[in-house]
């Protein structure tokens, strides 16, 4: 299983095709304005390209012909996860609560909400937090109840944009192995410009050069 996308979006001069594995993290790297964010943004399913196809797992997230016409599977619908650079926690909710409303989404019981939550809080180190608002948090906290709450949702695909580039140098280090650790034969795809990042997490590496794939490794 797999994610194959091709898309082009002539406003922000993206065209772009690429895989990921199973199991594989890609790291997609390149200067500001290359396409990254954009890329992550068709994939998540929050913009809409000119024309392109992504196929996940064997079903088609998007199928759009020369018009813009085919179809389209709603964000909500497709198993990918976009974590931001601002980890966008609910301030009226506590930690536990953030994390639950993924499983919550998907059907499962206040209860069993729960406990996904919980577990998921332990994975990140982050189980003495559960009572707080976000508020209460640091950045490097909020950053690791975000990934908790990306991953309790259960997706097949998580999508990471610059997940360090908020915290300051004494945080991204744990984030980047707790990542390396939760991230181990999970398919992902992680946006930075950070040569540590990608050494630490991806088994493979995507540059984007003005919208299109300039080198691969």
């Amino acid at each position: 299983m797999s994610l194959e996308v091709a898309a082009r979006l002539a406003r922000r001069r993206l065209d772009v095709a690429l895989s990921v594995a199973e199991g594989q993290t890609l790291a997609l790297t390149g200067l500001n304005g290359a396409g990254k964010s954009s890329l992550l943004g068709i994939v998540a399913g929050l913009l809409v390209p000119d024309t392109g196809r992504a196929v996940l797992d064997g079903r088609a997230l998007f199928d759009l012909d020369a018009a813009g016409r085919g179809p389209w599977v709603p964000a909500h619908d497709r198993g990918v996860v976009l974590l931001a650079q601002d980890p966008l926690l609910f301030p009226h909710l506590s930690v536990l609560e953030n994390v639950a409303f993924g499983p919550r989404s998907r059907g499962a019981g206040r209860r069993g909400a729960r406990d996904t939550a919980a577990s998921w809080l332990e994975a990140v180190d982050a189980a003495e937090l559960s009572g707080r608002r976000p508020a209460e948090l640091s950045g490097g906290q909020a950053q690791r109840v975000a990934v908790a709450r990306a991953l309790a949702a259960a997706p097949r695909l998580l999508l990471l944009d610059e997940p360090f580039a908020s915290l300051d140098s004494a945080s991204a280090p744990a984030l980047r192995e707790l990542l390396r650790r939760v991230l181990a034969d999970r398919m992902a795809v992680v946006v930075t410009h950070d040569r540590a990042d990608v050494e630490a997490l991806a088994d493979a590496e995507v540059r984007l050069e003005r919208g299109r794939v300039a080198g691969r490794s």
